[in-house]
């Protein structure tokens, strides 16, 4: 699977991750496994109500919403659950 950035999550990513080294692993790590086993349980993948979106844990409070197009996933937003949704 590939993975498309869209310029908000870019944004959004650079904001949260250029103070925070540990954060920017978690981060790394956590899109290295959506594109090799998106359905791992530690992503803590669900579909959002009504959308054609999903969610994943980064951590405890930072979540990545997205959205599979074929054989591609499209990263919408990255924040804290108050940010995202």
């Amino acid at each position: 699977m590939k993975l498309v950035v869209s310029a908000h999550f870019h944004k959004s990513l650079i904001k949260l991750s250029v103070k925070n080294s540990k954060l920017k692993k978690q981060i790394s790590k956590t899109l290295k496994l959506l594109t090799t086993s998106p359905h791992h349980p530690s992503l803590r993948l669900h579909k959002l109500s009504s959308k054609n979106d999903y969610s994943v844990s980064v951590n405890m409070s930072i979540r990545i919403i997205l959205r599979f197009v074929g054989e591609d996933i499209y990263l919408l937003e990255i924040g804290s659950h108050d940010e995202v949704y």
